[in-house]
């Protein structure tokens, strides 16, 4: 079987909708190596888009799969309830960030865990505006699309967003938009458009995703924190792209001096399995009726199996620290690079979410272009990267935390000679 006869079946039976960044057809997967239907083997610096922190198949999150896979697959946890689903929500409680007391809910996936965090929010505060920041990211659906601040490819030719759904700048000095910027923004909605008292909720990534990693300043965090405290407003921290040790942190609020009201999770959450999670203040979280919240495939018995295994490799592998250590040396190589490479306009990212960000020789103009020579350079080679960013020239990495030193020493060099390349281009 070959890559490029799949990839014209694929023509005839896939919608052109759904996007590809690479033709290369997976056969199998560990850790940090993927091989091809043609036997070709590469390093995975994407991880499903921050899915496999833990790596692809790690051996205990298989064997809790394959034990609950004996056991049962389906239930319907609304119909018969199964105790490992209590189990993670009483640990996610108690290590998401805040000193409150919390509940929790288990979705499917990133998107329906936003849309279920906003229906929480207005349940809980009888209101229906929603703030978000431009450059975020939260979901496809129309909820999530329309808090999602980037037109392409998420929003254009699908017609009318959601009502009642408000953009703000988000602070990114590279850009010449500051803390004191954004938070006018907010200021100014509300003076000429919105009243504050029909706010439900302000959401944000403490650090933006497909957005193109910025993180969030300290600054930003406390003024919306106080923002909402003031009004009666829900602070949402949308979780699903920075949690489960990616940022050096549990989750990336650990790294802020401040809590959010709720907090959404998904991706890193149950190692390649489905499953997505809410867990907020207790009071904010018990003011929907029993049945508005859940869904058929919500809390699934392999991924709540996954998870539960993915929280004690996190913990017993130290994979915080991993992450940190893993940074350090990606962001020390980055560096290396920038004197002979003037592309490189910022180099950024807590623990193991780092991107690099690479402008025209001007300095000054997003080059989308080198950024894209990059990515396929690397590919040729043997490396998977993803690209991010408003203007498309992002570099994120997103490799397993688990990686062994030797792939990631290997990863480190194919990367240096994909800029080198790039660069003669």
């Amino acid at each position: 079987m070959k890559n490029a006869e799949i990839a014209q079946r694929r023509q005839t039976a896939i919608a052109r909708g759904v996007g590809m960044m690479t033709q290369i057809y997976v056969d199998r997967a560990e850790n940090s190596e993927v091989w091809d239907v043609e036997g070709n083997r590469y390093i995975d610096f994407a991880a499903g888009i921050a899915v496999v922190n833990t790596g692809h198949r790690h051996p205990k999150v298989m064997a809790a799969v394959e034990k609950q896979l004996h056991s049962f697959t389906h239930t319907c946890h609304q119909v018969l309830p199964y105790e490992n689903y209590i189990r993670l929500g009483e640990r996610l409680n108690s290590l998401v960030p805040g000193d409150f007391e919390k509940r929790t809910v288990f979705v499917t996936t990133g998107a329906e865990a936003v849309e279920n965090a906003v229906k929480i929010a207005r349940f809980h505060t009888g209101r229906q505006a929603v703030i978000a920041f431009g450059g975020g990211f939260h979901g496809r659906t129309f909820m999530g699309m329309s808090l999602t601040g980037k037109v392409q490819p998420y929003k254009a030719g699908f017609g009318t967003m959601m009502p009642d759904i408000y953009h703000v700048p988000f602070p990114i000095e590279l850009h010449g938009t500051s803390v004191e910027t954004a938070m006018k923004g907010i200021t100014q909605l509300f003076k000429a458009d919105l009243d504050p008292s029909r706010v439900a909720a302000i959401i944000l990534e403490p650090v933006q995703g497909e957005g193109g990693f910025y993180s969030a300043p300290a600054e930003l965090m406390r003024g919306i924190r106080k923002l909402c405290d003031e009004h009666g407003i829900v602070m949402i921290a949308d979780e699903v792209q920075t949690g489960f040790a990616r940022t050096g942190k549990l989750f990336a609020m650990n790294h802020y001096d401040v809590a959010a009201d709720i907090t959404t999770m998904a991706k890193g959450l149950a190692g390649g399995l489905p499953l997505a999670a809410v867990t907020g203040r207790a009071e904010i979280m018990d003011s929907a009726n029993p049945g508005g919240l859940g869904g058929t495939y919500g809390g699934n018995p392999l991924g709540i199996a996954a998870a539960n295994a993915v929280l004690d490799v996190i913990e017993e592998e130290d994979l915080c620290n991993r992450a940190n250590v893993l940074g350090s040396k990606l962001r020390q190589r980055l560096e290396s690079l920038r004197a002979t490479t003037p592309q490189i306009a910022d180099i950024r990212g807590p623990g193991f979410m780092v991107a690099v960000e690479f402008n025209a020789l001007d300095g000054k103009t997003p080059d989308a272009g080198f950024t894209a020579r990059v990515k396929d350079e690397a590919l040729k080679r043997g490396l998977i990267l993803l690209t991010c960013g408003v203007y498309g020239n992002v570099v994120r990495f997103l490799a397993p935390i688990t990686i062994p030193d030797n792939h990631f020493n290997e990863a480190l060099d194919i990367l240096e000679a994909s800029v080198e390349a790039a660069k003669a281009a």
